[in-house]
């Protein structure tokens, strides 16, 4: 039932949900931020059966961690709802930390959050939530959106209406099995509702500072000192495209391609890192036409809203959270990978980042850039 101090508060919540939408248990994810404690506040408001959940990821300070897990449980001690706490540390290790650590020294620059929901976060969460719980439904505060197409009998995976913070980009790895059980109750409001939704219900994260950096940044400090603990360091060169030894370096993985700050190199023009090559120890740099490319190859293919197509598609690609969706023709290669050919070159083009291409507001599939 309803926590009546929760259904008192004046909170329109129309457009949330569908009219046909199941009223019963849903596993809630929480960080103990305002997004997610909004997510379960509305669902709860709905009549789901709403049970919490926190992830304990890594130790030390961090919004996701022990801060974020005091947070969740005083909401769920707000709700009245149960709250669980399941210990990932071992998972996120393995394929968040590892991961990073691996590709950083490398040369490439890993896209840490996508593979996190998925390996960390989703796939996990269902499958506590079914094992544990017995129940068949998970939600996030994530800002999207899903549809059932009947036509194609896909779940379609949609920006969210609030596009400066739509986050479809590192939730295009999530298979159907997942878009069949998951909601994104945000997924229809803009960040200021979901503020105005969380005064209005009287929850004490309602003013929490959003938090703006990876997890690891924040208990870090920065991706360097992250990096610094684990990679040592080693100087190396930094050089032009033609072998010409500009500088010097303390180690690749304190660069990633498109990257201008830093260099400590005088220069008659501004150049950036348009190369690392982790084998011969070096940063290569160039001027910013140098850093532009027309197209990439993508690997680990992860096709969404549509099934993987036979033929070149027409779509709008993504190639970085924050940049602009571009026109581009996706070309399907043997095996689990594409060809990108940009309407126009591109600039910074990072391999170990994610592509991710759409259909107007439908994410169609994506994957992980490929080195050069």
């Amino acid at each position: 039932m309803p926590n009546p101090r929760i259904s008192q508060q004046n909170v329109s919540l129309e457009g949330i949900f569908d009219d046909d939408t199941p009223m019963n248990k849903v596993v809630v994810g929480l960080s103990g931020g305002v997004d997610s404690s909004v997510a379960a506040a509305t669902l709860h408001d709905q009549g789901y059966d709403v049970v919490g959940l926190t992830l304990w990821l890594m130790k030390g300070k961090g919004q996701c961690c022990s801060e974020g897990m005091v947070d969740a449980a005083k909401l769920c001690e707000e709700l009245g709802i149960p709250h669980h706490i399941v210990d990932s540390r071992d998972v996120f290790q393995e394929n968040i930390v590892d991961y990073l650590v691996a590709g950083y020294g490398e040369g490439i620059t890993p896209l840490p959050c996508s593979q996190c929901n998925k390996a960390v976060k989703f796939t996990p969460m269902l499958k506590y939530a079914r094992e544990t719980l017995g129940i068949e439904k998970i939600a996030t505060g994530h800002y999207a959106r899903i549809r059932f197409d009947e036509t194609t009998g896909r779940y379609q995976l949609l920006r969210a209406i609030d596009r400066s913070k739509d986050q479809s980009y590192f939730l295009y790895d999530l298979d159907q099995t997942v878009l069949s059980q998951v909601l994104f109750p945000l997924g229809e409001k803009h960040k200021t509702e979901t503020r105005q939704i969380a005064a209005g219900f009287g929850l004490h994260t309602a003013d929490k500072p959003e938090s703006q950096d990876l997890c690891l940044v924040e208990a870090n400090g920065s991706m360097q000192a992250f990096l610094d603990k684990y990679i040592a360091p080693r100087q190396g060169e930094i050089v032009d495209q033609s072998g010409k030894v500009l500088g010097q370096h303390e180690g690749v993985h304190h660069y990633t391609i498109g990257q201008r700050k830093g260099l400590g190199i005088a220069h008659s023009e501004p150049l950036y890192v348009i190369g690392l090559d982790a084998v011969m120890n070096r940063v290569i740099v160039g001027e910013r036409s140098q850093a532009q490319n027309p197209e990439c190859n993508v690997s680990r293919i992860n096709w969404v809203s549509i099934a993987q197509p036979t033929a070149p598609i027409k779509a709008e690609v993504q190639i970085r959270y924050r940049s602009t969706a571009t026109p581009a023709t996706v070309i399907p290669l043997e095996g689990d990978r594409v060809r990108i050919v940009f309407d126009e070159p591109q600039f910074s083009i990072t391999p170990g980042q994610a592509a991710v291409w759409y259909d107007g507001e439908v994410l169609l599939g994506g994957g992980i850039i490929e080195r050069g």
